[in-house]
């Protein structure tokens, strides 16, 4: 996985502008606070339909990056299937992070 996007979505986390967990990303997009979602490679079927669904009806940017234990341990966490970045200039940060 790219240590680039990963230490941004740490440093995002630090900065306090992540949320993790499917319920509460799940919130921030219907709420419009999430900027991008982030779901894991190795999720369950039901919780990337589910999330992308709602990223897809509400227009929020979402991709699909790293395995849920890169994404915990970069948000201070056990295992984390989907992350939500709450903020324009993170989210575009990680975004081309990602790509590079």
């Amino acid at each position: 996985m790219n240590n680039k996007f990963l230490g941004m979505l740490g440093l995002a986390k630090r900065a306090g502008k992540v949320q993790t967990g499917e319920d509460i990303c799940s919130k921030a997009v219907k709420s419009g606070v999430s900027k991008l979602i982030i779901v894991a490679c190795d999720a369950s079927d039901n919780t990337k339909k589910s999330i992308t669904d709602s990223c897809k009806f509400y227009k929020t940017k979402f991709v699909e990056a790293g395995s849920k234990a890169e994404l915990g341990k970069f948000t201070g966490s056990d295992s984390r299937a989907v992350v939500s970045v709450n903020d324009d200039n993170f989210a575009k940060a990680i975004l081309d992070r990602l790509n590079d």
